[in-house]
C-alpha cells in the first residue's frame, strides 16, 4: 500500500464565482519530491495555501500524513513551508531572524541555526542585515527557516525565484539531499519547467485550476514524443511531397520555418530523405529528436 503524506479528494476553491482550484485529487508519496508544474495563475499557490490551512477549501477533503487536519491540527508542526516571498525583520541578521522564529516555536538551539545557515550557504553573511540581502539570499533564508525544525514535509511555492544559476544548483542539491538522505517529503511548485524536470520524482501538471495528471519522471520520459527534424532548402516543395504521401499537417508533421518535424512514420525517414534529394531539395540536416518538457507540457495542456 502506498504511503501518501499528502492526499486530496475533489479539493476546490471558489473566489467570487471563479473556481481557481477545481476538484484536485493530489497524491504525494512519502519521501518523494513532487513537482507541481503550471503557468502563473494555474492554481498552484491556492492549492498550497489550502494544504497549509492558510485559506479554507470551498469543498473537498485534505489528508496530511493520513490524517484529517481538521481533527488533528498537530500535523502542521511536522511541516515547513514557503508561500510567496518570506518576510523577515529588515534590521536583523539572518541568525537573529532565525533565533526569533526558534524562540517562538520553543526550540531555540544556536547549533541548529548555524547548521541550517551553513546548509543554505548564508553562514558567511552573519553580520549582514536582511535589508541588504539580495532576492536570492532572502529566498535561501526562507528555506533555512522552513527546515530549521526538521520537518517531515516541506511545501515550497516557487522557492528558486531570484536565484542565479549557481544558487539554483545549490538549492537543487539541498532539496535532493533533504529528500534522499533525511527522507523529507517535498512538494515544490514552479513555472520553470527545466527545474521541475531536474529535481522532481513525480510531476503534477496543473492548468486552469485543474490537476490534469500526475506522472513519474520515468513515465514522463516514455511519453515524450519522438520526431525527425528535416531542415530543407525548399519547404514548399517538401510539403508537396508529404501531401502526395497523404501525410497531414499538424497530425503527422508540423512546420517551423525551413524545418519540418515529422512525428509519425519515423522508420521511413531514409525514404523521405531520398525523395527530397530526388526532387532537387537540399537536405541540410536530418535529426532524430525528442521533445523537451516545455514542449510536452504545451502539448499536454492543449490536449486536455
Amino acid at each position: 500500500m502506498v504511503d501518501y503524506v499528502i492526499e486530496t479528494n475533489q479539493l476546490s476553491k471558489i473566489y467570487s464565482k471563479n473556481k481557481v482550484v477545481n476538484s484536485v485529487n493530489m497524491h504525494v508519496e512519502k519521501g518523494k519530491i513532487y513537482g507541481l508544474l503550471g503557468k502563473n495563475g494555474a492554481g498552484k499557490t491556492t492549492t498550497m495555501c489550502m494544504l497549509l490551512n492558510l485559506t479554507y477549501p470551498s469543498s473537498g477533503e485534505i489528508f496530511l500524513f493520513g490524517k484529517n487536519p481538521k481533527k488533528h491540527s498537530n500535523v502542521y508542526s511536522s511541516i515547513g513551508s514557503i508561500i510567496e516571498t518570506p518576510g523577515f525583520y529588515e534590521n536583523l541578521t539572518a541568525y537573529e531572524n532565525l533565533k526569533i522564529i526558534a524562540k517562538i516555536r520553543g526550540d531555540f538551539d544556536p547549533y541548529n541555526i548555524n547548521s541550517v545557515l551553513h546548509m543554505v550557504n548564508l553562514d558567511k553573511d552573519k553580520s549582514k542585515k536582511f535589508k541588504d540581502f539580495s532576492l536570492g539570499m532572502k529566498q535561501r533564508l526562507g528555506i533555512a527557516a522552513a527546515i530549521m525544525h526538521s520537518p517531515e514535509l516541506l511545501i515550497l511555492d516557487e522557492p528558486i525565484n531570484g536565484l542565479d544559476p549557481f544558487g539554483i544548483k545549490e538549492i537543487r542539491t539541498l532539496f535532493k539531499r533533504l529528500s534522499h538522505e533525511f527522507g523529507i517529503t517535498i512538494l515544490i511548485s514552479s513555472h520553470i519547467l527545466s527545474e521541475i524536470e531536474n529535481i522532481a520524482d513525480v510531476i503534477g501538471f496543473m492548468d486552469g485550476g485543474v490537476l490534469i495528471d500526475e506522472i513519474s519522471k520515468e513515465e514522463l520520459y516514455n511519453r515524450l514524443n519522438k520526431f525527425v527534424e528535416f531542415e530543407v532548402s525548399d519547404i514548399h516543395l517538401a510539403l508537396c511531397i508529404f501531401k502526395e504521401l497523404e501525410l497531414k499537417q499538424n497530425e503527422d508533421f508540423i512546420v517551423k520555418g525551413d524545418t519540418i518535424r515529422l512525428y509519425t512514420h519515423l522508420e521511413m525517414r531514409d525514404k523521405f530523405n531520398a525523395l527530397f534529394v530526388k526532387a532537387g531539395i537540399d537536405v541540410k540536416k536530418v535529426n532524430l529528436c525528442e521533445e523537451n518538457l516545455e514542449e510536452f507540457f504545451t502539448r499536454f495542456v492543449s490536449n486536455n
